[in-house]
C-alpha cells in the first residue's frame, strides 16, 4: 500500500510552503497531503513555476489518497489567510496561530489512522508564542504533549551520519545534571530502533562521552562512570527485551565517535547535548539532514532547517531536506511493520 503522508507546511511567511509543494510535486513513492493555507501554497507553486492545475483543494483528507499521480492535494483546516499574513519574510500573530493549527490537524489525522506518517515544515516558534501559545517550545515537545507520549527523543538522520540527543535545548551549565542513566538509555535505545528500521543489518551504536576524552578515567569528569556507563547497560537490556539486535559501545570520546561514525565504524552516535550532535551533523549533512522525533506513537520527521525568511519569496529554496524527510517517513512506516523490530505504536 502506498504510504499516506500528512505534511504541515510550516510558517506561511517562510520557505515551508515552497519546499513542501516542490517536494510533493516530485514525490513518487507516497501520497502527500499538504496541510496549510491554500493561497500560500498556490503562491509558492506559481513562484516555483509549477502548473496551478496540478493543485487540488480537498474538503476531506481522505479524498487526497484517491487523486491521480501528478496532482498535489491541499487540505486547509483553517480560514483563508489574507495576503498580509502570508507575505514572504513577514510573520504575524495570525500566521503563528495558523501554523500551529496545521500541525495539530495533521498530527490528529495521523493519530486516528487517516494518514500513515507526519512530516512537518519549518515553523516560527516566536510567531506561535506571540499568537498566544506561550508554552510552545518546538514540534518535539508539543507533539509529545498532544499525543501523551511517555518519552520522546530528538534524533537527526542523513546519508552520512545518524545521531540522537540525550539532552536538547538546555543551557550548557544544566547539561551534566540532565545526563542520567535513564536519559542515556532512552536516547541510545531509540537510536538503535531508528537504525534497525532503515537498514536490514544489526546496528552498531557509539555512545559519546560528555567530558573531553570521555572523562580520562575520571580525571576530567565523573559523568561517564556515574551516568553514561549505567545508561549503556540499561539500553542493552531494553534492546534485548524488544528483540532488537544491536551492538552498543562506549563511552567513546565525542571527537572520535563522530569521526569514526563518518568512516562507518559505527552506524550512529548517541550525543550528550545539542551542539555535540548538531555541529557535526550540519557540517556533514546540511541540506540532506532530517529531524526525527522518536518515541511518539506516530512516525514524525521534519526538515532540519528554519523558516529562512531572508530567502522566502525568492523561490530559490532548496527542497532536498523536505524530500529526504518524506523519504525517511516512508522508510520508517514500512520498517515499523517488521516483526523483528518494535514499532513506536504502543511503546
Amino acid at each position: 500500500m502506498t504510504a499516506r503522508i500528512a505534511l504541515s507546511v510550516g510558517c506561511p511567511a517562510g520557505v515551508g510552503p515552497e519546499v513542501s509543494v516542490a517536494a510533493a510535486a516530485g514525490e513518487r513513492s507516497a501520497h502527500v497531503l499538504l496541510v496549510g493555507d491554500a493561497g500560500a501554497i498556490e503562491q509558492a507553486a506559481k513562484g516555483r513555476g509549477l502548473d496551478a492545475a496540478r493543485i487540488v483543494r480537498v474538503v476531506e483528507p481522505s479524498a487526497a489518497w484517491a487523486l491521480p499521480r501528478g496532482r498535489i492535494a491541499v487540505w486547509q483546516p483553517t480560514r483563508d489567510l489574507p495576503q498580509r499574513d502570508r507575505k514572504p519574510g513577514a510573520p504575524t500573530r495570525a500566521s503563528g496561530t495558523a501554523q500551529l493549527a496545521w500541525i495539530d490537524a495533521a498530527c490528529d489525522l495521523v493519530a486516528r489512522g487517516g494518514a500513515d506518517a507526519l512530516v512537518t515544515g519549518p515553523v516560527s516558534k516566536e510567531a506561535i508564542v506571540r499568537s498566544g501559545a506561550a508554552s510552545f517550545r518546538g514540534h518535539t515537545e508539543h507533539l509529545q504533549q498532544r499525543l501523551g507520549a511517555r518519552e520522546v527523543v530528538m534524533a537527526f538522520w542523513s546519508p552520512s551520519l545518524v545521531t540522537s540527543l540525550v539532552t536538547t535545548h538546555l543551557p550548557l551549565a544544566r547539561v551534566p545534571r540532565a545526563v542520567t542513566p535513564s536519559a542515556v538509555a532512552r536516547a541510545t535505545y531509540w537510536l538503535a530502533w531508528l537504525l534497525a528500521n532503515v537498514s536490514p543489518k544489526a546496528p552498531r551504536v557509539a555512545v559519546a562521552g560528555l567530558n573531553p576524552h570521555a572523562g580520562e578515567g575520571g580525571l576530567l569528569g565523573g559523568e561517564e562512570k556515574a551516568a553514561i556507563v549505567p545508561g549503556i547497560v540499561r539500553a542493552r537490556a531494553r534492546l534485548k527485551a524488544a528483540h532488537i539486535d544491536a551492538a552498543i559501545d562506549g563511552p567513546i570520546p565525542a571527537e572520535s565517535a563522530f569521526r569514526l561514525a563518518l568512516a562507518r565504524s559505527w552506524d550512529g552516535v548517541t550525543a550528550m547535548y545539542h551542539d555535540q550532535a548538531t555541529i557535526p551533523m550540519k557540517l556533514t549533512g546540511f541540506g540532506d539532514a532530517v529531524n526525527v522525533s522518536l518515541g511518539l506513537p506516530i512516525v514524525r520527521t521534519s526538515v532540519d532547517h528554519g523558516t529562512a525568511y531572508d530567502r522566502a519569496g525568492t523561490w530559490t529554496a532548496d527542497a532536498r531536506g523536505m524530500k529526504a524527510a518524506i523519504g525517511l517517513a516512508v522508510k520508517l512506516r514500512r520498517g515499523a511493520s517488521r516483526p523483528d523490530v518494535k514499532s513506536p505504536r504502543g511503546s
